[in-house]
C-alpha cells in the first residue's frame, strides 16, 4: 500500500535516492525505497534505516512476493467461504516474517477479523521463513559480531550471513 516516513541510518552510512532498504518500523522489518537524502533538519523518525537490501535479502523478498498471491487467493476462497462481505484490497508480507498484513476495503468486522487471524497463523505455519529473517536480522546466535560467536563456528568468517545479519554491522561501531 505505500507510506512515506523519515528514517535515521543506524550505520550512518550515506544514502541515496532509489537505494532499497530495510528498516525497522513500528510493524516490525519492512522494505523500503530511499525518496530523498536526509535534510539535516531535526525532527521525529518513524523507524531506523538499517542497511541496503542484499542479495540474500533479495532472496527473501522474492519468495514473500511468490507467496502474497497464494495468501490473497487463500483469504478471498474463506471469505466466499464464509459469506463474508469484505472486500480483500492487498495482502502484504513484512521483511521480518512475522506479520502478514490484509488490506479490506471499508470496516472490517469481527468475523473478518478472526479469519484474517486464523487464515495468518496457518500461512506462517506453511511459509517457515520465520527463522530465516530473524537470522538475517539478529544474526545466527549469541555473540553474532564477534570472532566468539557460538553459532558461526569459527566466527563470521564462516557465517553465512555474516554480511547481512544487521548485528555484525551494529556491533562493529
Amino acid at each position: 500500500m505505500g507510506a512515506i516516513g523519515r528514517f535515521a541510518a543506524v550505520d550512518w552510512s550515506a544514502y541515496r535516492r532509489g537505494d532499497r532498504v530495510i528498516c525497522r518500523t513500528l510493524r516490525g522489518l519492512e522494505v523500503g525505497r530511499v525518496m530523498s537524502a536526509a535534510d539535516g533538519a531535526a525532527g521525529e523518525q518513524d523507524g531506523e534505516l538499517l542497511r541496503r537490501v542484499s542479495i540474500e535479502d533479495q532472496l527473501l523478498i522474492s519468495r514473500l512476493e511468490r507467496h502474497r498471491d497464494e495468501a490473497f487467493s487463500a483469504c478471498e476462497r474463506l471469505l466466499a467461504q464464509r459469506e463474508l462481505d469484505a472486500l480483500l484490497v492487498d495482502v502484504e508480507h513484512l521483511f521480518d516474517g512475522k506479520t502478514v498484513v490484509f488490506y479490506f476495503l471499508g470496516e472490517v468486522d469481527s468475523a473478518t477479523q478472526e479469519m484474517t487471524d486464523q487464515l495468518a497463523a496457518s500461512y506462517e505455519k506453511t511459509v517457515r521463513f520465520r527463522k530465516f529473517s530473524e537470522t538475517l536480522y539478529e544474526g545466527c546466535g549469541p555473540d553474532c559480531g564477534t570472532e566468539s560467536a557460538a553459532g558461526c563456528g569459527d566466527g563470521c568468517s564462516n557465517c553465512s550471513a555474516s554480511t547481512t545479519c544487521g548485528v555484525t554491522s551494529l556491533k562493529s561501531k
